[in-house]
């Protein structure tokens, strides 16, 4: 038996930078692990990582402008699940966040969205200034494995 990569899809979505746009994500990612057969323990990953990106795209990146859009591209090539979360704003520095486990900023109501992303994605990456998030989960979809 050989393992292929027969699951290989891209969906989009395209939202205004409205806080009820964290509903259409949440109904996106329900739909694509349902589609997809995603385990629980990724579904939760997913959800709370993409949560958190796209309403720092909505707030910070876009500042709550509905004019201005968060472009959310998924691709789907198992067992690979892949998210990039493309907001308007000017971008931020990624490289200097500061740690919201360190003692001086626990008690900051900000501050953990990225940490968060980076703790439950396999990888988490930024782009264009930091504009471009990508959030990728190794081995969320199951393989389908096929006869030679």
């Amino acid at each position: 038996m050989i393992s292929h990569d027969a699951m290989s899809e891209q969906r989009h979505l395209q939202i205004a930078s409205r806080m009820e746009g964290i509903t259409e994500v949440e109904g996106l990612i329900n739909a694509l692990c349902e589609d997809f057969g995603v385990d629980e323990m990724h579904y939760g990953e997913i959800l709370i990582a993409m949560t958190e990106a796209v309403n720092n795209a909505i707030v910070h990146g876009n500042k709550l402008d509905a004019s201005k859009l968060v472009n959310i591209t998924i691709t789907a090539a198992a067992p690979t699940l892949e998210f990039r979360i493309e907001d308007q704003g000017p971008g931020f520095d990624f490289e200097n966040i500061p740690d919201p486990t360190s003692p001086e900023n626990i008690e900051k109501p900000n501050g953990r969205g990225v940490f968060l992303m980076r703790q439950l994605a396999d990888s988490c990456t930024f782009d264009e200034l930091g504009r471009v998030a990508t959030l990728r989960f190794e081995n969320a979809l199951p393989q389908v494995e096929r006869a030679q």
